[in-house]
C-alpha cells in the first residue's frame, strides 16, 4: 500500500491519468459514478498506454433509480471492470450507500452479500466501505465483513472526529484510507474553498484554528498545505492518504509537497 493514493474524481482527458500512472504515486482511487463513468473510461485508456496499474474503484447506486441491491452492486462492478479494461480489482468499495438503510444493505440479496460474493469468487482481493458520515461508516465497519475503510474530511489538522473510527478499523486489521487531508481545499489555500470546510461554511473555531496553524507553519518555514498532507502521512493508523487532483499541474504540486522536508519536532508542535 503506497502512502498517497490519487483521487480521480474529475478526469476529462487521458493526460492526467497518464501522468498519475507515471508518477511516484501510481495508485488511483475512482468510482463507477465519477463523471458518469468517464473517470474509469479514461483511466482504462491510460492503462492501455502505460500498462497495468493499481486502481481501486467503488460500487454506486443506480444513477437513475437509486436502487442499490446486490444485483446493482454486481452490475456496477461489471461496468467498472469493462471501462477499466481489467478482470479484477485489488479493493472494491461500497460507495455512499445513502439510498438504502443499513438493514437493507445487510439483508439477504443486499449490497454486503454481493460484495462478499465478489471477494469469494476472487474477482476482488478486498472489499471496503467508503462514505462520509461517521456513524454510517461505523455500522459497516462493525459487521466485520469489510477489509478496508475510506473516510473523508474527518481526520485533518482542524478535525479529528474520525480518529475513533480509524483506530477501530485499524484494530480490526482493516486497511485505512484517509481522504481529503485539505478539508475540501481550505487547508490547501484554495481560493474557491475560502471560508469553507468540507464544502460547507466553516465554523468560526475552525477558521480560528487555521489562522493559528498558519502562524505556526510560518515560524517553522513549512507551508500550511504541506503540514496538512504530512499530518495524515505521519499517522500510524492511516495506510494511504487520498488526494484528489484535477490537473497535471496539481499533481506536480502534490509531488513537491510530499517530498518537502519536515523539521524535527514540527509534527509534535502541530
Amino acid at each position: 500500500m503506497r502512502p498517497v493514493t490519487i483521487g480521480a474524481g474529475r478526469v476529462s482527458s487521458v493526460d492526467l491519468p497518464l501522468a498519475v500512472l507515471r508518477s511516484p504515486f501510481g495508485q488511483v482511487d475512482t468510482s463507477n459514478a465519477y463523471e458518469q463513468g468517464r473517470s474509469e473510461a479514461v483511466l482504462g485508456e491510460a492503462m492501455r498506454v502505460a500498462g497495468p496499474a493499481v486502481v481501486f474503484s467503488k460500487a454506486d447506486a443506480d444513477p437513475v433509480t437509486g436502487v442499490f441491491v446486490g444485483d446493482r452492486v454486481k452490475r456496477s462492478f461489471e461496468e467498472s471492470i469493462t471501462r477499466l479494461g481489467v478482470d479484477r480489482l485489488p479493493i472494491y468499495h461500497l460507495h455512499d450507500p445513502f439510498t438504502i438503510t443499513f438493514a437493507e444493505a445487510a439483508a439477504p440479496g443486499g449490497a454486503i452479500e454481493a460484495l462478499v460474493g465478489l471477494r469469494e469468487q476472487g474477482l476482488v482481493d478486498a472489499i471496503g466501505i467508503a462514505a462520509g458520515p461517521l456513524d454510517l461508516v461505523g455500522e459497516y465497519v462493525r459487521t466485520g465483513a469489510f477489509d478496508a475503510v475510506l473516510t473523508h474530511n474527518h481526520y485533518t489538522l482542524v478535525d479529528r472526529s474520525g480518529a475513533e473510527l480509524i483506530a477501530s478499523a485499524k484494530a480490526r486489521g482493516m486497511v485505512v484510507f484517509n481522504a481529503a487531508p485539505f478539508g475540501g481545499g481550505l487547508l490547501a489555500g484554495s481560493a474557491r474553498s475560502a471560508g469553507k470546510y468540507a464544502y460547507r461554511p466553516a465554523a468560526p473555531e475552525v477558521l480560528a484554528d487555521v489562522e493559528r496553524l498558519t502562524v505556526l507553519c510560518r515560524e517553522w518555514s513549512v507551508p500550511l498545505p504541506v503540514a496538512a498532507l504530512h499530518f495524515s502521512l505521519a499517522s500510524p493508523d492511516i495506510d494511504s492518504t487520498v488526494v484528489g487532483v484535477s490537473s497535471v499541474a496539481q499533481l506536480a504540486e502534490l509531488e513537491a509537497m510530499a517530498a518537502h522536508p519536515i523539521p524535527d519536532g514540527f509534527l509534535a508542535a502541530l
